[in-house]
């Protein structure tokens, strides 16, 4: 089983959870509801070392998490000290956790350290102890780090709470990120303690836990029904688990994906889209059921799929490309026909953004693919920098830029 699968976040949501007028513009893991999708236009097509950079910043450690924006401010994770160099880890006493404020002009605002509550796990391949994205309401910062804990912080870097949510710690490390809901935060941590946990944001007090969280590193998604009312929707080993957000009660269930599970879950007019597994399946879920689904309100099925990558809805269509297989697909959400699977050279961690009728696709260590995002297959760019470490980070878009993050520099395009 491949350790590197949980980068992906590394990943989160389905409705934007941010409170009108905040000016945040990328406020959680995948952006606005977590979709992975804007509506920004004039996007930049390619770039390198020499264009359309617009700055580069030397970040004080690796990591593979997103950064977020709001307003005039970027906030990123890393860490530094210890497990860096997987050749020379260094010593565990040594790691330092960082939440990071740059402006939008690249310049490094403040650095807050975090002490970790160790031991922590002595090797994370791959991704490292900085995985999940922050998320922000507009007025704090709310971060997660494994069995370190959630924390609050607010825009001027001043941590406000801690919570520990759970002792565990996994080879394959942490990589589930917080979403916010009213005046919760939310995180998976199937890692730490096999629950799904939701916090007061002002106290950082335990409001509601559920239990069955199994082999889980994806992050929790919102999905809109047609009434308004929102389902908070999680996919675990083997099933599918919706809650009332509020409370935490249970409300349906349903038949998932047979294996460990990491692609985050999108959504689309009340219809929720899963990916994962090594078999690769994907499947849609029509929300709003009762009880066990799975013979309700269960779609289709495709045969295809991913072990980090997650997908994206775009005008029809449900895109990804896969980390197992190094395949990039296109799926019609209306009857989940495979439209197209077409291999690609170069191994991705970070999920597809979609938008301005593209696809972009950051892989580890072979540059971006900007692919059309449309039913028909066609590479629009390749574009590659000189940096030589590790992209795992899934990219973002705010004020018509794009934001690319490395182990070792964060990274602003744009025209």
């Amino acid at each position: 089983m491949k350790t590197w699968i949980f980068c992906c976040v590394v990943l989160l949501t389905g409705t934007i959870t941010t409170p009108h007028g905040t000016g945040a513009e990328w406020p959680q893991f995948r952006g606005p509801g977590g979709q992975g999708r804007t509506s920004e236009k004039n996007l930049p097509l390619t770039w390198s070392d020499t264009e359309n950079l617009v700055w580069k910043t030397k970040l004080p450690g690796a990591g593979a998490s997103s950064p977020i924006a709001l307003d005039d401010s970027l906030y990123v994770t890393c860490h530094s000290g210890y497990g860096v160099d997987s050749e020379n880890p260094g010593r565990m006493e040594d790691l330092t956790l960082h939440v990071i404020c740059l402006r939008s002009s690249g310049e490094i605002l403040w650095d807050q350290h975090v002490k970790p509550r160790l031991p922590e796990t002595e090797r994370v391949r791959d991704h490292g102890y900085a995985a999940p994205t922050p998320a922000t309401d507009g007025k704090a910062l709310y971060v997660f780090f494994g069995r370190s804990g959630v924390l609050k912080f607010d825009l001027a870097g001043r941590q406000l709470w801690q919570t520990f949510v759970g002792d565990k710690t996994h080879g394959w490390g942490c990589g589930t990120s917080p979403i916010l809901y009213q005046n919760l935060v939310i995180v998976n941590a199937s890692v730490e303690s096999g629950s799904l946990i939701a916090l007061d944001q002002d106290s950082g007090k335990e409001v509601w836990r559920a239990e069955g969280m199994d082999a889980s590193w994806n992050t929790p998604h919102l999905v809109e029904l047609p009434d308004g009312t929102q389902e908070l929707v999680v996919s675990v080993k083997g099933r599918i688990l919706a809650f009332r957000p509020e409370t935490g009660e249970p409300l349906w269930n349903c038949e998932g994906i047979p294996d460990y599970v990491c692609p985050s879950i999108v959504s689309h007019e009340g219809v929720i889209y899963v990916i994962g597994g090594r078999t690769s399946k994907a499947i849609a879920i029509r929300a709003g059921g009762r009880g066990d689904v799975t013979q309700s309100h269960r779609l289709w099925e495709a045969a295809a799929g991913a072990n980090v990558t997650s997908p994206v809805v775009y005008d029809g269509h449900l895109y990804w490309v896969s980390d197992r297989n190094l395949v990039a697909y296109c799926v019609r959400l209306t009857d989940g026909e495979v439209i197209y699977s077409k291999r690609v050279k170069d191994q991705p961690y970070a999920s597809t953004v979609a938008g301005d009728g593209k696809l972009y696709v950051v892989t580890r260590n072979g540059g971006t693919y900007v692919l059309a995002a449309r039913p028909e297959f066609e590479q629009l760019a390749h574009n590659k920098l000189d940096d030589q470490s590790t992209f795992n980070a899934s990219p973002i878009v705010a004020d018509g830029r794009l934001y690319l993050r490395s182990d070792q520099f964060l990274y602003c395009i744009g025209r």
